[in-house]
């Protein structure tokens, strides 16, 4: 990530261990805390609002273990798990989280992690062609003509103005590489900015975004309030 600051949330319902991970961190060159949260649905939010590179997160907590919160945001930031219990360590990691530390760990663990975090930061080249292998053939597809994508498991169906394709991709993995102009709007969903027609607020208050060529995708609570902050 070069010089840029790793833009860092804690999550922790233990206000001492908020407070002994935040001092650890502020020992850390490169390192800024953009928040704190201290239950599921305000870590939720919270990430999804600030959209922090790395979260330390607490796995049980009120309203929504950490587990619960990793299903359920949008952003997708690298996570490490912090945690008094280890039977827990098989789910985090089946959850991507990049670490999993057991309380109360130093700083010496902590750098291990935050040195893990700098190596699958480093930057990576915007796509401009994705190439599909199905039934014994390549197809390339040029970036700019995708409309969106959707996630399904292991999987991810590519929507261009022809048919649609499946690659055997995950969609959080995809989304590092795409260029600035595709938003993810949904937990299983990635849109192209370029493709958008409107967006459209029911009367219940949940947003929607209809595409050029007519389909409709559901924007998930707190990504529609993240584009209603940058409406004009």
């Amino acid at each position: 990530m070069g010089d840029r600051e790793i833009r860092t949330l804690i999550v922790d319902d233990e206000p001492l261990a908020v407070q002994r991970l935040r001092a650890m961190l502020q020992d850390v060159h490169g390192i800024a805390v953009v928040g704190e949260a201290t239950n599921g649905a305000d870590a939720i939010r919270a990430i999804d609002e600030l959209t922090p590179d790395l979260v330390f997160l607490d796995i049980v907590m009120p309203d929504g273990s950490g587990l619960d919160v990793v299903g359920r945001i949008t952003h997708r930031p690298t996570v490490g798990f912090t945690t008094a219990y280890d039977q827990y360590a098989v789910a985090a990691f089946e959850a991507r989280a990049l670490d999993y530390l057991i309380k109360p760990f130093g700083p010496r663990r902590l750098v291990a992690t935050l040195d893990r975090v700098r190596e699958t930061m480093q930057p990576v080249p915007a796509l401009d062609w994705l190439f599909v292998r199905e039934r014994g053939r390549v197809t390339p597809i040029r970036v700019d003509d995708i409309v969106r994508f959707e996630g399904c498991d292991d999987y991810v169906w590519i929507y261009t103005t022809g048919r649609p394709l499946l690659a055997a991709l995950r969609l959080h993995e995809l989304e590092r590489q795409l260029p600035a102009g595709f938003v993810r709007v949904h937990r299983s969903h990635i849109i192209n900015l370029a493709m958008v027609d409107r967006f459209v607020t029911a009367e219940n208050t949940r947003c929607s975004v209809v595409l050029r060529d007519g389909t409709r995708v559901a924007v998930s609570r707190d990504r529609a309030r993240w584009l209603r902050d940058r409406a004009v």
